[in-house]
């Protein structure tokens, strides 16, 4: 018997900010930046998977959604990886590096 792997494709935090914390509170984009006091395209271009969340921007997001700049960046920084850990490239990349001998010292 073979197991089948399912593979999601990796959510944007874009997505969790427009489905969890806009839709929920009945808020747009364009207003959640004003209230932010940043560019209108900002918040839509995160919201629409073409930007990250900056440092600057999670400070800002926790600020007025009641979360913590961590939860922003966490989000952004799992997505970042799952997007490189599937590119074919960067993949081939990781494979020709020679890992450097720690001592076990070192590692603790």
């Amino acid at each position: 018997m073979s197991k089948s792997a399912t593979t999601i494709d990796p959510i944007h935090p874009g997505v969790i900010l427009e489905e969890e914390f806009l839709v929920e509170h009945g808020i747009t984009a364009s207003a959640l930046a004003v209230r932010l006091g940043v560019p209108r395209n900002r918040i839509t271009r995160i919201v629409n998977g073409q930007s990250s969340i900056t440092a600057a921007t999670a400070v800002l997001l926790a600020r007025a959604l009641g979360t913590t700049p961590e939860f922003w960046m966490n989000l952004q920084s799992h997505y970042d990886l799952d997007m490189v850990k599937r590119d074919a490239a960067q993949t081939a990349a990781v494979a020709r590096v020679c890992p450097i001998a720690v001592p076990e010292v070192a590692r603790a």
